[in-house]
This record gives structure tokens, C-alpha cells and sequence, in this order.
């Protein structure tokens, strides 16, 4: 009989995130090819696991056609030179698509059917821009179900600042350009660039080159350059380009394990999986939606918001973002929010965004063993919000 077990992130790579359209350095490359380097750069890394000992493999991605088409899980898995025998199949929760690979995957390990997993994702916006081949049932809107609105982020993202009058421009302004602060000194620092596999990408002239770098980031940007920006979504709004997640491409990968695996294997794990919730909110304002999955996920963890020592948010917008950082009475520069940047500086390639920002915290986890516990959170498309929240394996019971 199958036993319940721990869940650890045993390690996770990703391709440098990439601008969308026809002058990014992806425009040449498969969207399924992404997904592959990664795969291959993660398993390169981790030699101790046999590719035969991989039991499953969860890719996501929001827009399933074409090169994101083709069961990804599976179809990845053969390109990047699994064994036949390994299995996979492809999910789906929009901008929550990788951590959702990430928790399924990991109740499953838990639950004891599993011992070792792929879980990550992968967008290519320039080729598959959201919602591009979606056809909503009229219903949404005819039976008055859902606004219009809603299937627009940016609109979602203005209907915040009307929610809460204290979320002000220059608020969101400020994150924004700490945003890009944070991620260019975090870059002069090394601490992206171990966990970026390099991707050979072809230029319009047919050049050859190696994208090793985030490609969108913006560290010159000064508060001025914000306040003079359009509001897209809404004349005289709040949201701006440089309070915005970019359109992004990339792939991200993540390798878990069971405790039973890691003791025979002789793995590291960087950290293990203490509890994750999802939730729903009204669509037309869905980026509040991590507030209520991050206590559910903090019930049933057992843990209080004054536990959290690190916290990787995803900035699909500044504003969202902030809502949380209200919410629990957490201040907007606190240094435990997204100490390196986040989407807006590097990227946000909706369904593989959740594992880099576990990424991240795992990497940051190995430099503070003061810090107990980390939470990774982010809202999602049609009124969702995900949270995970992890232990740190380097916790030495003394907190600074």
C-alpha cells in the first residue's frame, strides 16, 4: 500500500524570458523547443535521477494550439530524449498553469503514486497571444455572468485601483520601478544566471546567436519615465506599461521528488512543499484572487502571514501585487517581497511564470537560513488566485 509522503523541489531551470513578437529573440524558436531546453538543462543538472525514474511529466500552457499543442508533457518529454516509457500530459490554469503542474504533481508524490516528476510551462506570446484563438461563450456576457471586462487583465487590473482609492499611481509607479531596480542589481550580482539555460536563437537575417539574459529588462526606468506613460486600458487610468507585466516568451521546468526518493537517489532538495491552495474571485477583478488562496493555504499549513520570511509574487501588475501587500498589513518596499524583481522587470510568459518564481525563492532560501518558510503566489485569468508555500531545508532555527 501506498504511503503518504513529503514533497521537495529538488531543483529548477528556465530559459531566459524573451519579448513577444517579431523583435524578440524567440521569434525564430519553437514554443515546444523552449520547453525542451529547459527539460534537457534541468535533467543535465541532475544526474543522480534516471530518466526511466521519471513518472510523469505536467507541462502547461494557456494557448494549447499549435507548437503548444500536442499533449506538451508528452511531446516534450520525447524530444527532450526521455525514455519512451515515460509519461505526460498538458494543463492548463492560464497564468497559474506551471504552479498548478507543480501541485498536482506534487499531490500526487505526496499521495504516494508518484516518486519523482517533471512539472513546469511554457507561453510563446509572439506566436500564441492570449486569448488569440479563444472563442467565450456568449453567455459570459449575455447572462450577465461575467463583465466584459474581465477578459481583459489590464481592465481587471484599473477595476483594483477603483476598489481600493489608497492603491494610488505612484504607488504602483514606485513598485514598478523597484521592480526593474531589484532584477538589474540582482543581475550584476549573479543571481539569475545559474539557473538560465542558454537557447540558440536565429535573428531575421538568419544569424546565429545564444540567449543567455532576460531580454525585457528596463533598469534606467526613474519615476518620471513612468508618469508620463499612456493608460492603455482606460483614459486618465493608473495602469501603464511600466506597471504591467510585459508579453513575454519562455519555458520553465521543475524537478520533484518524494522523501523516499531523495534519501535513495542521494538528492538536495532546496525545498520542500508544506501546503497550496487555489481560489476563485469575481473575474472582473481578478488580480485579488492570491489574497484568498494564500489563507487557504496558510490554514492549512498552520502558519500565520508573520511566518512567511520570503515572498515571491508574481507582478502581473504592480497594483496587484500591492492589493496583497494591504491585505496583510505588509509595507510596499519590505525586503522580503520579491527581493530580486519580478514579472514586471523580467517577464511574465503566463503558464510558465509559477515555477520561476520558485525558482527564485529556492535560490534565495540557500542564502537565508534564517528564514523558515516562503510563499509563492499570483493571480490568474477569469478570477483565480494560486499559492504555494515551501520550507526551507537550510533553516537553522535562528531568526535574524
Amino acid at each position: 500500500m501506498a504511503e503518504l509522503s513529503d514533497v521537495y523541489f529538488v531543483d529548477g531551470m528556465r530559459t531566459p524570458f524573451g519579448r513577444a513578437g517579431e523583435k524578440g529573440m524567440y521569434w525564430n524558436t519553437r514554443a515546444d523547443d523552449l520547453a525542451v531546453k529547459a527539460t534537457i538543462g534541468l535533467m543535465a543538472r541532475n544526474t543522480a535521477v534516471p530518466a526511466a525514474r521519471v513518472d510523469d511529466v505536467a507541462i502547461a500552457a494557456t494557448s494549447q494550439t499549435g507548437e503548444q499543442g500536442l499533449t506538451l508533457g508528452r511531446s516534450v518529454a520525447i524530444l527532450a530524449g526521455l525514455p519512451q516509457t515515460v509519461p505526460g500530459f498538458a494543463i492548463d490554469r492560464m497564468c497559474a498553469g506551471a504552479m498548478t503542474s507543480v501541485a498536482m504533481m506534487g499531490a500526487s508524490i505526496s499521495a504516494g503514486m508518484y516518486d519523482v516528476a517533471l512539472a513546469g510551462g511554457v507561453e510563446h506570446m509572439g506566436h500564441y497571444p492570449i486569448g488569440g484563438n479563444a472563442d467565450p461563450n456568449p453567455r459570459f456576457v449575455a447572462e450577465k455572468m461575467v463583465d466584459p471586462g474581465a477578459l481583459n487583465m489590464g481592465v481587471t487590473a484599473e477595476r483594483i485601483f477603483d476598489r481600493f482609492p489608497q492603491l494610488t499611481k505612484e504607488r504602483s509607479d514606485r513598485f514598478g520601478m523597484l521592480s526593474q531596480h531589484k532584477a538589474q542589481a540582482a543581475y550584476e550580482a549573479g543571481k539569475f544566471q545559474p539557473d538560465l539555460v542558454p537557447v540558440a536563437v536565429k535573428d531575421a537575417e538568419g544569424s546565429w546567436g545564444l540567449a543567455t539574459e532576460d531580454e525585457g529588462r528596463r533598469p534606467q526606468t526613474t519615476m518620471e519615465d513612468l508618469a508620463a506613460l499612456k493608460t492603455p486600458f482606460r483614459p486618465h487610468g493608473r495602469v501603464t506599461a511600466g506597471t504591467s507585466s510585459p508579453l513575454t516568451d519562455g519555458a520553465t521546468m521543475s524537478l520533484l521528488a518524494g522523501g523516499g526518493a531523495v534519501k535513495e537517489l542521494g538528492l538536495t532538495p532546496k525545498m520542500r512543499m508544506v501546503s497550496f491552495a487555489f481560489a476563485g474571485v469575481q473575474p472582473e477583478i481578478m488580480g485579488i484572487g492570491p489574497i484568498p488562496s494564500t489563507e487557504k493555504a496558510l490554514k492549512k499549513a498552520g502558519l500565520t502571514i508573520d511566518d512567511i520570511g520570503l515572498f515571491e509574487l508574481n507582478e502581473a501588475f504592480a497594483v496587484q501585487v500591492l492589493s496583497l501587500l494591504d491585505h496583510f498589513g505588509i509595507a510596499d518596499d519590505d525586503p522580503r517581497v520579491n527581493q530580486w524583481g519580478g514579472a514586471i522587470a523580467l517577464g511574465h510568459p503566463l503558464a510558465a511564470s509559477g515555477v520561476r518564481l520558485m525558482i527564485q525563492l529556492a535560490a534565495q532560501f540557500a542564502e537565508r537560513p534564517d528564514v523558515r518558510y516562503g510563499l509563492t503566489a499570483m493571480c490568474v485569468g477569469l478570477g483565480q488566485g494560486g499559492s504555494v508555500i515551501w520550507e526551507n531545508p537550510h533553516y537553522n532555527g535562528r531568526k535574524r
